[in-house]
């Protein structure tokens, strides 16, 4: 088991307490070839069972098909929260099971934990942008980076924001040049290392959805 009795207790407490709207989760694995696979679905399921408002669905990524490609999964353990655009790819755990609560809370709830002028500034945005942030679980500031982006998916439907476990996908890691946790990429260009501060993220954010807008403006 991941969650211990104190650790339940307490989640069964502050979801009754806090949640509001039920809570959709989708699970995709697949039983080969996904070290970490199985344990992310006993996570998961031990994590439905503190709340009747947390609906878990499983998916096997090789034999629904038709399902990843609709939301655009290619490669497991994959977890969506609330809607399609609030990713975890890999194991939300460690420092990153902290997160997963509170993207669970504020979904439910549908509100975020940025400033108001934070959230003015992102539900502004028209065109497509995608958050990725690399992580580890043992990365004490990884959690502050990956709520940032779930929260702008929240808030906007062009936000697309994904967590990906560095050391459970090297060859990503690597594509991106991930030598060190938290790095924050967005619309493949603009890349933020290290935990930064909210405004700094908002700008760069904004930055990289103008830029989008820029390109799709040319002929």
């Amino acid at each position: 088991m991941f969650l211990n009795e104190k650790d339940r207790n307490f989640l069964i407490q502050r979801f009754r307490e806090e949640l509001v709207e039920p809570v959709r989760i989708i699970l995709f694995t697949q039983n080969i070839n996904c070290e970490y696979c199985p344990e992310t679905e006993q996570l998961l399921r031990e994590l439905a069972e503190t709340s009747q408002k947390i609906q878990l669905e499983v998916k096997n990524f090789a034999l629904d098909k038709l399902e990843a490609q609709k939301y655009k999964i290619d490669k497991v353990p994959a977890i969506l929260v609330g809607n399609e655009r609030i990713r975890y790819f890999g194991i939300p755990a460690g420092y990153e099971f902290a997160a997963l609560i509170e993207d669970i809370v504020e979904v439910s709830r549908n509100s975020s934990f940025l400033s108001s002028s934070s959230q003015e500034r992102i539900r502004s945005l028209k065109v497509p942008v995608n958050i990725k942030v690399f992580v580890t679980p043992t990365c004490p500031y990884c959690p502050r980076m990956v709520r940032y982006a779930h929260s702008a998916a929240l808030l906007n439907e062009n936000i697309y924001a994904e967590m990906i476990e560095a050391t459970e996908f090297p060859e990503l890691a690597s594509q991106y040049s991930v030598y060190g946790v938290p790095k924050t990429i967005i619309n493949e260009k603009i890349e933020i290392e290290g935990a930064v501060p909210e405004d700094f993220f908002v700008n760069e954010l904004i930055r990289a959805a103008q830029e989008n807008g820029k390109n799709n403006l040319i002929i």
